[in-house]
């Protein structure tokens, strides 16, 4: 066989196995500083995870929340008369409302014009923007609120000078327990019960809660309700909703308001989306300024190795695998990092809601995400350092000066 028959030896593959621990080579020689381009990419990992976790965490929080308080309560209210004047409700509106056939329950509260204050010696004016509220014995069952602590207005209370506290307004007048008075319309009224905080009806919470019949006999009350609260059976809301105004006010239904207050913590799920999409972003511009540490890292790394890849060049390595083995280099580092920012996240996260007494929740594809996209920003940032390197001829690359 002559010499031009012969065939010059096929340059040897890299299996998949092989082009990994060339990758992870070039990182162990130089650790502190994959350390220090790693923690770009986890940093910015770490802010996307959190924000995505926390979010959905805060979500689910509010999603078992309206859940437990259901969809079914409806508020009615006074409008306002084609004179511009406040409308009134009639003083049986809550009766009215509870003949409708799939309404659970009805109840009601009345403002009055009494005000509120810790003792006698303090201003009038000053009020710590409490209302005093007129109450139905049944208001904690239809509104779904709960007592912190003592008893709620009843058929014996609620025709003396007794008042429950709203969560805030109790804060508000110093009062921690029940047993207590305070000064309310000119005059002493016991403490007899505080409520924790009620999220359908949250005017509850700086309100202060009289008995109705007290209302009408210490504060001169109208008795007219100012807001009738409705629970009804789940399948019927819309149905309820269409009549509750022209059974209150068959003359004037347009004199009616009517609301649903969960619809409000459905519109915070909505506004925490954007607010975390807002986050969100600025967790990929950490990610990609990480992006740029690799690439600079990577720049360095061929500048410093040209010996390295001159003498792979002259042992056969051809400009693919050159290019592979620094791709790789950056995909591994950068992959890495994600992962520890991944698990970082997810760490502050569960921190976080352990905290805020949430549950955990966070999406899997979050995680894995992630990850992918750390990984993708180590592919770009590292395609012009692998070209570069690949481009070295093994003169230029073992050439020191």
């Amino acid at each position: 066989m002559t010499a031009r028959s012969e065939k010059l030896p096929t340059p040897a593959r890299l299996r998949p196995r092989d082009v990994l621990a060339v990758g992870l080579s070039g990182l162990r020689g130089r650790k502190l500083r994959a350390v220090l381009s790693a923690l770009g990419i986890a940093i910015g990992v770490a802010a996307m995870v959190a924000v995505v976790g926390i979010g959905t965490s805060s979500q689910a929080r509010l999603a078992d929340q309206i859940a437990k308080l259901g969809t079914n309560l409806l508020t009615v209210a006074p409008g306002q008369s084609f004179a511009g004047t406040a409308a009134q409700l009639p003083s049986d509106a809550d009766a009215m409302v509870e003949r409708i056939g799939p309404v659970e329950s009805a109840t009601a509260t009345g403002k009055t014009d009494a005000t509120v204050r810790r003792n006698d010696r303090i201003e009038p004016g000053i009020t710590g923007g409490i209302q005093v509220l007129a109450s139905r014995e049944d208001l904690l069952g239809t509104v779904g609120g709960k007592l912190r602590a003592g008893r709620f207005l009843d058929a014996a209370t609620g025709n003396f000078p007794t008042v429950v506290l709203g969560d805030t307004a109790a804060k508000r007048l110093g009062v921690t327990e029940p047993g207590g008075q305070v000064w309310l319309g000119g005059q002493w009224f016991t403490v007899i019960g505080l409520l924790d905080p009620v999220p359908l009806a949250d005017d509850l919470d700086v309100s202060a809660l009289v008995g109705w019949e007290a209302a009408i006999k210490y504060l001169g009350f109208s008795g007219n309700p100012t807001t009738v609260y409705t629970r009804t059976a789940e399948s019927a809301v819309e149905a309820v909703r269409d009549v509750l105004a022209p059974t209150v006010n068959p003359k004037n239904p347009n004199e009616v308001k009517v609301s649903r207050p969960s619809d409000a913590l459905a519109a915070q799920l909505a506004a925490k989306d954007t607010f975390n999409a807002l986050l969100l972003g600025l967790g990929a511009v950490a990610l990609l300024v990480g992006g740029v540490g690799v690439a600079n890292t990577m720049v360095i790394a061929v500048l410093e190795r040209r010996q390295e890849i001159g003498l792979r060049r002259a042992l056969g390595a051809h400009r693919g695998q050159i290019r592979t083995q620094f791709l790789t280099e950056a995909v591994t580092l950068a992959g890495l990092g994600g992962i520890a920012g991944a698990a970082l996240g997810g760490a502050a996260t569960y921190a976080y809601a352990t905290a805020k007494d949430w549950p955990f929740a966070i999406p899997i594809a979050a995680l894995a995400g992630a990850v992918a996209a750390s990984a993708l920003v180590g592919a770009v940032a590292g395609l012009y350092p692998a070209g570069r390197a690949a481009r070295l001829t093994p003169t230029e690359a073992l050439a020191t000066g």
